[in-house]
Parts: structure tokens; C-alpha cells; sequence
């Protein structure tokens, strides 16, 4: 069932707020549970319906899953059913979470087969493979696409060897399932190109406290040197680095004056500094940032005096979840600044709901959107508009709480798939947000 957001703009924020546990290390850790037969406690998990839907897919599996707390759960995989895989049931509920891609690694580590369904997620442009299957595949296991069934079998049925490889892209999740693959590979595995994003090094930090021997943690090149068997632990996750952005984006709009607390500062790479090149005020207390907006921001040019440019790159550059909300906080700003999203051809397609709305956006081709700032705060007026995917409909949300009048958002349960309970604890500090079942 769908939900819809009622958003009354033009409201300032005030008060401090703790970010919610990072949803794409979850999805990550998670999965690795299924590398033990021994307990993991993970804590700081955060309650969102990608994370609760890979937790159920897991029980479903056979795992034991016992919630300690709010944020906190116990894993036990001691007893995974193999056959469930193969199911109808296991298809369709995979296909519908694009983390269910991470299960490969770790089950064809630990039992030799895996089967990934064609993963769903948002609908934000191409999103291969390759870098899963084909780092996998270097460790020796064979895979096999089935038409009828829409399904990716992946066989390692003598167990899987080490081997060097150099990824064909710095992926995050292809590089988390390769580093679940390896840790129980006989031998020594070398991964060149690995995504090095705090996330992974999280997953690799656990692994390591469970027995496993990754070297070269926080580089491109990590050295796995296979072990037998692993041992339970307890985790805790980071901060969420995109929720992060997101609420410094919200302050900046609204021209509020909101502290974010035990943010995880030295895992923020470049978006602190992305953000003040933006104009916006920013003053890092401890761990904790301040954004007290009251007036309005202006966008830097290059030294050379030419128009900003924010891109995403790899770590510790600007992840591509972060461009939708640096795009809708530019509207407002001084000055004029390109957006290029290199990685997805279909992430910026929701500008025109912003053009709606009064901003003023060219797009340029499917990656490019430059953003002339309008230089005043509530320079939007309110619209009724669908959210496509997560990032999007944060990007919609912060809009449309800068706005003046109100605003209608629907399919918003695309926002709860990566937000938790983001109506309630953005209307503590001041907003008027109704959520409509």
C-alpha cells in the first residue's frame, strides 16, 4: 500500500537530531552473518524497509533472528535451509530488495551454491553485475543465467580458490560480496580496484574481529588470505553518511539552525567541504555539526573563476546518492553550479517535478542538470508530485519543505525504504509533515 506525505513549507527548523545507523552497511554486515554458524550482534541497525526486508528474507532462510532492541538483532545461521533458494517464494522476495544481491558471496562461500534473482531497488538506470559475478567467478565458481526462471545459479561445489583480480569498477557492493566470497577461499586473494567507502571498511573491520585476515583495509588493494571457519562477533554500525547530507540539506533550504549529533566526522569524506563550497554554514562541534543558516548561502566559483562543477566519485569523493540533494539545495542558492552524475543515466530525471515547483534547472542530458540559484529562501511554491526512488524523494521532501504552501507527495514509501520515521523526527524539530496511509 502506498503512502503519501502532506508537506506544509516554509517552516524553520530548529533543535538537534542523531542520524540513523547507515542503511548500505547494514545490508552489507547483514548478509555477512550467513559466513558463521556461530552468534553476531549487530547494533545501531536502523528500522527501514530495505533492512527489515533482507532480515526476513534471512529468517525465511533459516537464520535465526532474535531483535534484542530497536537497533539491535542477533544472527545466528546455523541451520540455513539450501533448498529455500531454489524456491518460488526466495525469487520473489529477493527480487524486490536490490541487497539481496550481497547473499551471494557468503552462501556460495560457506555452501558451495547460490541463485540471484534479477534484484530489484530503485529505478535509477543501469545497475550491472558483472563486478559480482565475474570476481566470484575468479575464485572459481561457474554461473549460469536461467531465461525461464529470471535467475543467475552460481555453483562452487569443491569450494573456491584464491586468486588476484582487478575489478572492472570500484563497485561497493560488488566489492562486499567479493570479500565475503574470499574470506573463506583457500589461499590468498587479491582484489585490485576495491571500493575503499567507510561501508567496506566497516564490513572488512567485522570480518577480521570474526577471524578473518583482510589486509589493506581503507585502500583499493586488499590482500584476503582465506581461513576455514569464522566466528560470531558484535558490530556496531556507522552513522548514515546520506541521511548526514540529507539533514544538512534540509537545514540549508529552510534556513533553520538544526545540530547534527555523533555524525561519525572522519567517515564523511568530501561532503563537509562539498557542502561549504555550496555556502552553507558549517561548525563541527566534537563529532557533532552545527548548520545555522540564517541567511543565504552562495556558491564559490573555481579559483580559475569558472562555475562549480559537484560530481560523484569514488571514495572519498561524493557518493552518487549525495547529488540529488546538493541539486535541490542549490535552488536557493547564489550562483549557478553543474551537477554531473556520472554513475546512473536516470537519477536526475525527477528535476522536472522541481521545475514545477519554480526552480530553475536545464537538463542537460541524462547525467548533467545545471542549477541557476535563485538567491532567496522560499523561492518555491508547493506542488504535488510522486517520488521515483530514495534519493529522489529526499530531494522532493527537502523541497518541498522550502516551499511556500503546500505540497503532496506520493509513493513515499520509496523514502521509507532509506529513512526512518524521517515525518516524526523532522516534525520534532518544527516541520509540518502528515503522513496519509
Amino acid at each position: 500500500m502506498s503512502s503519501t506525505f502532506i508537506v506544509e513549507g516554509g517552516h524553520r527548523l530548529h533543535g538537534s537530531i542523531t542520524p540513523q545507523g547507515a542503511k548500505n552497511e547494514a545490508l552489507q554486515v547483514i548478509c555477512a552473518t550467513l559466513l558463521t554458524s556461530e552468534k553476531v550482534v549487530i547494533s545501531n541497525i536502523p528500522v527501514i524497509a530495505d533492512v527489515r526486508n533482507l532480515i526476513s528474507l534471512l529468517a525465511d532462510m533459516g537464520v535465526k533472528v532474535q531483535q534484542l532492541t530497536e537497533n539491535s538483532y542477533e544472527f545466528q545461521a546455523d541451520e540455513v535451509n539450501i533448498d529455500y533458494i531454489h524456491t518460488e517464494a526466495y525469487k520473489k522476495k529477493a527480487q524486490r530488495l536490490r541487497g539481496s544481491v550481497m547473499i551471494v558471496g557468503p552462501m556460495v562461500a560457506r555452501f558451495g551454491t547460490a541463485v540471484l534473482p534479477k534484484p530489484g531497488g530503485d529505478k535509477i538506470g543501469r545497475r550491472r553485475l558483472d563486478t559480482h559475478l565475474l570476481g566470484i567467478e575468479k575464485l572459481g565458481a561457474t554461473f549460469e543465467y536461467e531465461k525461464d526462471e529470471k535467475v543467475y545459479v552460481i555453483s562452487a561445489p569443491d569450494g573456491l580458490n584464491g586468486s588476484y583480480m582487478l575489478l572492472d569498477e570500484a563497485s561497493v557492493t560488488g566489492t562486499a560480496n567479493v570479500i565475503m566470497a574470499a574470506v573463506l577461499a583457500k589461499g590468498t586473494t587479491t582484489v585490485y580496484n576495491a571500493a575503499c567507502e567507510p561501508y567496506i571498511q566497516q564490513l572488512c573491520k567485522m570480518l577480521n574481529n570474526m577471524g578473518a585476515d583482510i589486509e589493506g583495509v581503507g585502500s583499493n588493494l586488499l590482500t584476503i588470505h582465506g581461513v576455514s571457519t569464522l566466528n560470531g562477533t558484535i558490530h556496531s554500525l556507522l552513522p548514515d553518511m546520506i541521511e548526514i547530507g540529507s539533514f544538512i540539506g534540509i537545514a540549508a533550504m529552510t534556513g533553520s539552525d538544526i545540530t547534527l549529533k555523533n555524525v561519525g566526522l572522519h567517515d564523511l569524506g568530501m561532503m563537509p567541504y562539498a557542502f561549504s563550497r555550496l555556502g552553507i554554514n558549517l561548525e563541527v562541534i566534537g563529532d557533532d555539526i552545527r548548520v545555522n543558516q540564517k541567511e543565504i548561502y552562495e556558491l564559490e566559483n573555481f579559483i580559475d573563476g569558472s562555475i562549480m562543477t559537484f560530481a560523484d566519485a569514488p571514495w572519498p569523493g561524493l557518493s552518487p546518492d549525495l547529488l540529488s540533494i546538493f541539486l535541490v539545495t542549490a535552488i536557493q542558492a547564489k550562483g549557478s553550479v553543474l551537477i554531473h552524475q556520472k554513475m546512473f543515466e536516470s537519477r536526475l530525471f525527477f528535476v522536472d517535478k522541481l521545475i514545477d515547483m519554480g526552480a530553475k534547472i536545464i537538463l542537460c542530458d541524462p547525467h548533467r542538470a545545471a542549477v541557476i540559484g535563485s538567491g532567496r529562501f522560499n523561492s518555491l511554491h508547493g506542488a504535488e508530485m510522486e517520488s521515483p526512488d530514495i534519493r529522489a524523494g529526499i530531494a522532493l521532501l527537502i523541497a518541498a519543505m522550502a516551499a511556500q504552501g503546500k505540497s503532496i507527495i506520493h509513493n513515499i514509501n520509496q523514502i521509507d525504504r532509506g529513512y526512518e520515521c524521517i515525518d516524526t523526527r523532522l516534525n520534532k524539530l518544527g516541520a509540518r509533515i502528515t503522513r496519509i496511509e
